[in-house]
């Protein structure tokens, strides 16, 4: 049983990583070990789990049914273990939790040498994942989200100031091809695009006119998945993006960038740490959402 627990918890870092050297360096033992583990975990269930080739790593059919069973329960395990902690009556252990990039940015790079300085016995894994996960399927303790996108059977904890979106080009685009005055003008501009990534669609832009919520499909040069290249690509001229405020307030100040349609784009609440509504809430996790709404009630009184 021993041996079946121990090759459990590597069979799912293998499979999150797709390699045994990258599974091997996240457990800080040897690519052998853990191809040893693996196969002898294998061997002792009767099935194979993985189909090796000589790049990559994947999942039989067999290992993927088996892991999409075995990652709630293992999660179950870990918060058992975790739990004693509270017994202790003092938060610790590993806190799990999935942020696209620019929450991580915003909410918790800023926050992150302060909290593990607070609570040394607490260990932050975060996965940085701009799509939407499960994050109950996959292990995690909390997720960071704009507040549209979150299930309702979730608990929601606002963990940011209001945000803005944007509609930003260069001066030398706006200069070439003048500025839109309503977004229904944005048919005659190049726009860059979004693509989501959980749903693959095309992002449709959204705005607000008197009180009313309206969204249009833009066309353009350029289609993404990166916000991070849709502001080089404005900067550089290529067309227009739409983007949160806050990602191109450098660009803004330093003049790189120039917005428009500014009064259809209403600020809205902003990011909001979720985890599941039937949860026990672990010490870990109640510390860091206190940790978080305090920073946040300093920021609000410009503190």
């Amino acid at each position: 049983m021993q041996d079946d627990l121990a090759g459990l918890s590597v069979l799912l870092v293998v499979a999150e990583k797709r390699s045994f050297t990258r599974a091997a360096a996240e457990l800080r033992v040897t690519p052998s070990a853990v191809s040893q583990t693996i196969t002898g975990l294998e061997r002792r269930l009767g099935v194979r789990l993985l189909q090796r080739t000589t790049r990559s790593v994947g999942l039989t059919e067999a290992g993927a049914r088996f892991l999409e069973r075995l990652r709630p329960a293992l999660a179950e395990v870990r918060a058992s273990f975790e739990a004693l902690d509270e017994l202790r009556e003092r938060p610790a252990g590993t806190l799990r939790l999935n942020v696209p990039r620019i929450a991580c940015r915003q909410v918790i790079e800023p926050a992150l040498s302060a909290f593990l300085a607070a609570y040394p016995e607490i260990r932050v894994d975060v996965a940085i994942e701009d799509g939407l996960a499960d994050i109950v399927a996959q292990g995690f303790d909390a997720g960071i989200r704009l507040g549209e996108t979150l299930d309702s059977e979730m608990i929601a904890v606002r963990v940011s100031e209001e945000q803005r979106m944007a509609v930003v080009g260069s001066p030398a685009y706006l200069s070439a091809r003048g500025k839109p005055k309503h977004p229904r003008d944005l048919h005659a501009h190049a726009c860059i695009n979004y693509r989501q990534i959980t749903s693959r669609n095309v992002y449709r832009w959204e705005f607000t006119e008197d009180g009313k919520d309206f969204d249009i499909a833009v066309s353009g040069p350029l289609v993404c998945n990166d916000p991070d290249l849709m502001v080089r690509a404005a900067v550089d001229g290529i067309g227009l993006a739409y983007v949160l405020e806050a990602t191109v307030r450098d660009e803004l100040h330093g003049k790189r960038l120039a917005r428009v349609l500014e009064g259809f784009c209403p600020p809205f609440p902003g990011y909001f740490l979720y985890y599941p509504s039937r949860a026990h809430v672990p010490p870990k996790l109640s510390v860091f959402i206190d940790f978080l709404r305090r920073r946040g009630s300093r920021r609000r009184r410009g503190g």
